[in-house]
């Protein structure tokens, strides 16, 4: 079991950024850096949140597209490098890359729902697809040479992807935005209630992203050992 240090974000001061709203699922935890490794992990993914917010504001569904574009990433990314690894060492990969692969898969159909949800304009939709480009071969480089610290970015960017889903959820409720009808993919996907809104969406695409910072802290740690 890996040393997980959880803190309520709306606590914290160097986490005092911005405002969480109640955690009721007990869904919004942190793990703190446990080396310089993780440290610079932790500071590259609140970099990038800084510019989130600067560019998105409260804009939560448009914010969702542009995530959802780069947590696409490393799933496909480790999964590629985690097969091509057990091919040359001629060893089992533990599953990692069917893992992997699902996980690639799961945050795909996240982006898929948020486009029919904000419907990106033409500037946004340039931006995805500078911002995949950037990312996905600066995470390449960083997972052929620090798999480990890959996984914690990812890790923190999802710990991050929470509070900001728990932020849309928030603002979903105190009625400055419309709960929309769920997409019909979404239904699907899910398997949620024909008549599903946002609200619902929200709730399942926000536990998809804490299962997926758990486990990918859990294979940092697994890396690091």
């Amino acid at each position: 079991m890996r040393d997980e240090t959880k803190t309520d974000l709306t606590n914290d001061p160097k986490q005092a950024t911005y405002v969480v709203p109640n955690d009721d699922d007990g869904l919004i935890h942190h793990t703190a850096p446990k080396d310089l490794r993780d440290r610079v992990a932790l500071r590259v993914v609140k970099f990038m949140r800084i510019f989130a917010d600067g560019f998105f504001a409260k804009r939560y569904g448009h914010r969702a597209v542009v995530l959802e574009t780069v947590a696409a990433v490393p799933g496909m990314v480790g999964g590629l490098l985690q097969h091509l690894k057990a091919i040359r060492r001629i060893r089992d990969d533990q599953g990692w890359i069917r893992e992997l692969l699902d996980e690639a898969e799961n945050e795909r159909m996240h982006l898929m729902t948020f486009i029919k949800i904000a419907e990106p304009n033409r500037m946004e939709r340039i931006l995805i697809m500078l911002g995949q480009g950037v990312f996905f071969n600066l995470y390449f480089m960083l997972y052929l040479f620090a798999p480990g610290v890959a996984h914690r970015v990812v890790a923190y960017l999802e710990e991050e992807a929470v509070i900001s889903y728990t932020q849309y959820l928030a603002e979903l409720d105190a009625g400055r935005v419309e709960n929309v009808a769920a997409p019909e993919l979404a239904i699907e996907y899910w398997n949620l209630a024909p008549d599903a809104r946002l609200r619902e969406v929200i709730l399942v695409v926000r536990a998809d992203e804490a299962g997926h910072r758990d486990r990918n802290h859990e294979m940092a740690d697994t890396l690091a050992a």
